[in-house]
């Protein structure tokens, strides 16, 4: 197992820079996610962190050892990939076990690592069996058993869980998340999925056209994106974007989106920003800080009460959003079950502005 370093790392395809001065390091042992929508480069630099892909500029360095001019195959990387792989006319036992015949390990190490890899996934009862006769995550459970089952110094994983249907990416999702836990691995994995980021990482690197945009635990950049990309991207539903207006000053700053709607800021972020009244701002507030209003939760002082109409529901089981018009937006709530009954209700939500993000509208940066 090692860390891995990467610095200043580029790669272009001609007049197109798919990776562009990529700086990261993963520590030993970490969980880091690659995330992006497509096109953003995140299997690229996969691809050059395997060897699969020469870099143009900058240096890959796994462990103590720059890599750059070392040949995939003496990297020591398991990689997983989107499409299975798997060898047709081979079984499982064959097909996990390939890795290590080719490596020239001997017999009895090359069946325990089988046994231990496929019981751990869970398919130790199909080792017999050929692909054809297994279901998709079946296969995919071999792809990653085929890599676990290797002493490797990084573990890749390139959008294993695209393949499967809805209810198998969450299962392969628990199983790769209990198997960094009992392997301790040091483990780098893309997905364009913010929820598979979310739920698996350590720490999740979003990148944005080749670069990144920010990187840290998941819980920083959902709840402290540095920009409207990183809000918008993290979050489902996603988070709600609203035009308007700082008015006041540092007694009483609220944001005013539209003619009727002013939402004070609570005392010390007014204070931060007072210099900004009269400036616009997009006011962003994910679904989940927009809720039905008590008379308990009243009483805080960053829950800002607005009436709204209800123009649509959208019941999910004990919640359900509900979509409003503000500033001319549509705007979604989570609101409890009952909150609401039909289209065309009039409730009272709150608005938590401790929780709300504010982002200036000229560069799209968080404020």
């Amino acid at each position: 197992m090692a860390g891995l370093s990467l610095a200043g790392v580029e790669k272009s395809y001609g007049s197109v820079g798919a990776v562009r001065g990529v700086d990261l390091d993963v520590a030993e042992g970490e969980f880091a996610v690659l995330v992006g929508p497509s096109g953003c480069g995140k299997s690229t630099l996969l691809r050059c962190i395997a060897g699969l892909e020469e870099v143009d500029a900058g240096t890959v360095t796994i462990g103590d050892d720059v890599v750059n001019d070392v040949r995939p195959r003496d990297r020591n990387l398991a990689m997983v990939f989107q499409n299975y792989a798997l060898y047709p006319y081979m079984n499982v036992r064959e097909n996990i076990a390939f890795g290590l015949k080719a490596r020239r390990t001997p017999p009895a190490e090359v069946e325990a690592r089988v046994r231990r890899a496929a019981d751990m996934l869970g398919i130790g009862a199909l080792l017999d069996r050929l692909p054809r006769q297994l279901s998709g995550g079946q296969r995919q459970r071999v792809a990653i058993g085929r890599a676990i089952v290797r002493d490797a110094r990084l573990y890749l994983f390139d959008e294993p869980l695209s393949n499967l249907d809805a209810q198998l990416r969450d299962e392969m999702r628990t199983e790769i998340k209990r198997l960094h836990q009992e392997l301790g691995k040091t483990m780098i994995y893309v997905t364009h999925d913010q929820i598979e980021a979310m739920t698996l990482a350590d720490r999740i690197v979003l990148l944005r056209e080749g670069a990144i945009e920010q990187e840290g635990a998941p819980l920083d950049l959902f709840e402290r994106p540095v920009s409207r990309f990183v809000a918008r991207f993290l979050g489902s539903p996603p988070i709600n974007f609203i035009p308007g207006r700082f008015e006041g000053d540092a007694t009483g700053l609220a944001v005013r989106c539209g003619e009727d709607a002013v939402f004070p800021l609570p005392r010390e972020r007014a204070a931060a920003l007072a210099a900004r009244a009269g400036s616009d701002v997009i006011l962003g507030v994910r679904p989940e800080h927009i809720t039905g209003s008590t008379h308990a939760a009243r009483r805080l002082e960053h829950l800002v009460p607005h009436e709204v109409t209800i123009d649509l529901v959208q019941p999910t089981g004990t919640r359900l959003y509900g979509a409003f018009a503000l500033a001319g937006i549509e705007v979604l709530a989570e609101l409890q079950a009952h909150d609401v009954e039909r289209p065309g209700e009039t409730i009272e939500v709150l608005f938590d502005m401790q929780r709300a993000i504010l982002i200036d509208p000229k560069d799209d940066l968080v404020i």
